[in-house]
């Protein structure tokens, strides 16, 4: 221990530790110059990257603008699907079927058309022409059933209505 102090008190230990010390500060002057540096080449590239304006302001911009779009995002899909559950109610099967009532009337004027939401609730129409009169008659479907009897036409639109979801004409023999 006694030979660490009288190394720590000589005039080589002193010099030696002055020489170190000015070594370091230099190295610290050179490093802040060096951070310097590179911090207005960092500036200098944001502002190049961004046209002009700071890209780290752009950057913030765009976020902010992801941020809005995600709330928007989450406000059309709940519109969206409020419109799904709102659309199970609409008309959104149709069948079509033409047919000759009467013995005496040429051609398919008669017709029954089902018109049908998504669950299979509706109404069936049944228009029946005759040369002397035509008479249109409306029966209410649910689940794919109705309370009131119905002819063979009707039960036939209503299982063209049931099977598609786009309109479907056809004729009945």
């Amino acid at each position: 221990m006694e030979n660490l102090l009288e190394i720590l008190k000589t005039d080589e230990f002193l010099l030696i530790s002055f020489v170190v010390n000015i070594i370091l500060v230099l190295i610290v002057l050179i490093n802040i110059i060096l951070l310097v540096r590179a911090n207005k080449k960092y500036i200098s590239f944001m502002k190049k990257m961004g046209n002009g304006t700071n890209l780290d302001e752009m950057l913030k911009k765009y976020l902010e603008d992801v941020n809005s779009i995600k709330i928007d995002n989450s406000e059309i899909k709940a519109y969206y699907t409020k419109l799904d559950s709102d659309l199970a109610s609409c008309i959104q099967k149709v069948g079509l079927v033409r047919y000759n009532a009467f013995k005496d009337v040429g051609s398919d004027l008669s017709f029954a058309i089902a018109l049908l939401d998504g669950n299979d609730t509706g109404v069936v129409l049944n228009g029946l022409y005759g040369s002397e009169s035509s008479n249109i008659y409306a029966k209410p479907i649910k689940s794919g059933k109705s309370t009131y009897q119905l002819s063979d036409e009707e039960k036939y639109a209503i299982e063209i209505a049931e099977q598609t979801k786009n309109f479907v004409a056809k004729n009945r023999k």
